[in-house]
């Protein structure tokens, strides 16, 4: 509990310690600009330790603190001898690979064996198998993200009618109820992220300039989420005008989001900025900015993976980002799991952890608060003071 209060005090100084950061390029420092800075400065302040997201069906989040399990529920836990599955949308990025890790370690301290780890590559008949083949092993709860909400509906209904406990990630099948049909959701705050990354974008260019969008085309209800706080956000600054939307839907995030931007980049010239839903799709930006020589560009986005981080470190092309804590997420999606096993009453049906800017500043230190350890080599050695 400590570790938790003492990491909200960090993200809360790093907050307020923005306004000493740069502007990845812009060197104007007029009225203007510093107007800008001062209205990003005091709305990044004033959602510091707050999350604006509902959960799917508008409940209210619950903090992380909210997880605990006392030293008697981990005994009869462990004494239960539980099998755990995660099934997963996709893996091999930072986010996944962190919430994974975040299960396995809190499973581990739990007594709770881990029968599976499947991938289903964002295809959503990959993860209705997944789930059949998951179910032959006989796992007293599964943890997941649902790829499609509509199309996975009926396997998790499956899973669920044969007495399955199911947390989700993020993400829940159509028509499902918290309490009922589910044990809980836990996410980050995600529209509070997509908030995040416009007041970034917006402190980057100053109050001024043209943008594109890369959202994700899909009935996912985080990215959804996303988007909508950007837009809202950037709205505040007229400045700044959206020239242009484009769509992807995967599953090779990185490679449509850099045709989308190749294809905005081409049809407006002067852009000054692109937001990217996620860190994949913002690699793919960064990529076709690249091969514009388009050096010049400020990108913003979301989760801090660690093609973008090393961006940020170098101060290149990305500008800003919300971070979720994965880490944390999966530790919370153990422990609810674990607690519908024993009975537990009262657990929350939504909790969501809340949005960390991070910026060329405080990606270090950002980065040892999403994934419990120090940034790699790769992150930390490419630093630019």
């Amino acid at each position: 509990m400590k570790k938790k209060i003492a990491a909200l005090a960090i993200a809360s100084a790093l907050v307020l310690g923005m306004s000493a950061c740069s502007n990845s390029g812009s060197s104007n420092n007029s009225g203007a600009n510093a107007e800008v800075n001062a209205k990003v400065d005091a709305a990044l302040a004033e959602l510091s330790g707050k999350v604006l997201s509902l959960g799917p069906n508008g409940e209210a989040p619950q903090p992380f603190d909210t997880t605990t399990l006392t030293d008697a529920e981990v005994a009869k836990i462990q004494a239960g001898k539980f099998k755990a599955a995660i099934v997963m949308h996709y893996a091999g990025n930072d986010w996944s690979t962190a919430q994974v890790a975040g299960l396995k370690s809190e499973f581990e301290r739990l007594g709770i064996q881990v029968v599976a780890t499947t991938d289903a590559n964002f295809k959503p008949e990959q993860q209705v198998s997944d789930i059949e083949t998951v179910l032959a092993l006989k796992p007293d709860l599964i943890v997941s993200i649902p790829t499609d909400p509509v199309a996975t509906k009926d396997a998790y209904a499956k899973a669920s009618a044969a007495g399955v406990k199911l947390v989700f990630m993020d993400n829940v099948p159509s028509g499902f109820v918290g309490g009922k049909d589910y044990v809980s959701v836990v996410s980050a705050d995600n529209k509070g992220n997509g908030v995040v990354s416009a007041h970034l974008l917006a402190k980057a260019l100053g109050g001024q300039g043209k943008i594109g969008l890369v959202f994700h085309d899909a009935d996912f209800f985080v990215t959804k989420q996303r988007y909508e706080g950007f837009k809202e956000t950037i709205a505040q600054y007229p400045g700044i005008e959206i020239v242009e939307e484009k769509g992807i839907g995967g599953p090779d995030f990185a490679g449509d989001a850099q045709a989308a931007a190749t294809a905005i980049l081409t049809k407006h010239p002067d852009l000054a900025g692109i937001w990217g839903v996620w860190d994949v799709p913002a690699e793919g930006i960064m990529a076709a900015a690249r091969e514009a020589g388009r050096t010049d560009l400020k990108i913003a986005t979301e989760d801090l993976g660690t093609n973008v981080a090393i961006a940020l470190a170098k101060n290149e092309l990305i500008v800003g980002l919300g971070a979720q804590s994965p880490f944390d997420q999966g530790v919370a999606e153990a422990r609810l799991g674990a607690a519908s096993l024993i009975g537990k009453a009262n657990i929350p049906n939504f909790v969501a952890l809340g949005a960390l800017p991070v910026t060329h500043d405080n990606v270090l230190e950002a980065w040892k608060q999403v994934y419990h350890v120090d940034a790699p080599a790769s992150i930390s050695g490419v630093y630019k003071k």
